[in-house]
């Protein structure tokens, strides 16, 4: 039998739905969110769902009031491991 120990939980980054539902408790839906910040195209956050986006995931974040690195923690991990390998 295998035991694994380790305090730290997998972080993986939330599913589309649960990023929708929090938008949703907080009032917002994605186009409505797209539209308050001036894109005409009311799917132009949905680019964050699908790629990593900066502007775009610090917006959904700030209107569901955690921080994008919550959020997305594995791609924040990987800016983080690319960042210290490029300074080589």
């Amino acid at each position: 039998m295998r035991t694994l120990i380790n305090d730290k939980k997998a972080a993986f980054d939330w599913h589309r739905e649960d990023i929708k539902a929090a938008l949703a408790k907080k009032g917002w839906s994605l186009r409505q969110l797209s539209l308050y910040h001036g894109y005409s195209n009311g799917s132009t956050l949905k680019n964050a769902f699908d790629r990593p986006w900066l502007k775009g995931e610090r917006i959904i974040a700030e209107a569901i009031g955690e921080p994008p690195e919550k959020i997305w923690p594995e791609r924040y991990a990987h800016r983080k491991s690319k960042k210290y390998a490029n300074r080589g």
